[in-house]
């Protein structure tokens, strides 16, 4: 994978993280857009080209690893609450306390999305983890401050979550070269968990109630841009 993946993947978590600092996190419109179009996308990208991909190879097993991947995030929600999809909690206490759940959880996700990226030409994988991880990264930064933590400590933690999709990539690119091992035959199958894990993700970012309810039409008009994009990607390859 070329270098500027990488670095796609790196600066667009790090800098979604980091611009905390410079915006507030509660009731951000920018920020609920950019996850509506980046959900949508994300949906996008999954249903036209990763699932297909997946079940090229004949592996019946794929449908399979496509729930677990699933069920998996709905586990590691419970830990994270809800970070992957732009949910930001304000805490219950006043004391610094370390989000070890959250950060672990978070950092798991992204290792998982990263691993599949070392087979072939991922670009629009690429493109769909760097554009989930800006809003993710900023709750996640949001979080770190709102549990008092320093802005040393908050830039440490966004930069180690932020190195861990090209941690999969790299950990995946030498299983697959035989470095470590051989999963070679097993990528559909990795596929199939991030294919669950966005699923989930992105139908919650999608699905979930708008403010009273009502109908929010630039929501609308990110999330059907999100989709054309993903649509007009794929019919470029075809």
């Amino acid at each position: 994978m070329a270098v500027w993946k990488i670095c796609l993947l790196f600066f667009c978590a790090f800098f979604g993280g980091t611009s905390v600092f410079f915006f507030k996190g509660d009731n951000h419109k920018t920020l609920k857009l950019v996850l509506s179009f980046s959900g949508a996308y994300l949906f996008g990208i999954t249903v036209l080209h990763l699932i297909p991909d997946a079940y090229h190879g004949n592996d019946n097993w794929v449908g399979v690893f496509i729930l677990a991947g699933f069920l998996f995030q709905i586990i590691l929600e419970q830990f994270s609450d809800g970070i992957e999809h732009g949910h930001m909690h304000k805490p219950k206490h006043d004391m610094p306390i370390f989000p070890m759940g959250i950060m672990i959880s978070l950092c798991l996700h992204a290792f998982l999305e990263g691993m599949p990226l070392a087979r072939g030409n991922q670009d629009q994988l690429v493109y769909g983890i760097a554009l989930h991880h800006i809003p993710a990264a900023f709750a996640l930064g949001t979080v770190l401050l709102t549990n008092k933590q320093s802005k040393q400590h908050t830039i440490l933690f966004v930069a180690l979550f932020a190195v861990m999709a090209p941690a999969g990539y790299f950990f995946s690119n030498a299983l697959s070269n035989g470095n470590i091992g051989n999963l070679q035959h097993y990528f559909n199958r990795i596929m199939g968990v991030v294919i669950g894990i966005f699923l989930h993700i992105s139908t919650t970012i999608l699905f979930e109630s708008s403010a009273d309810h009502r109908f929010n039409l630039r929501k609308m008009i990110a999330v059907l841009l999100g989709v054309a994009i993903a649509l007009g990607a794929f019919l470029g390859e075809m």
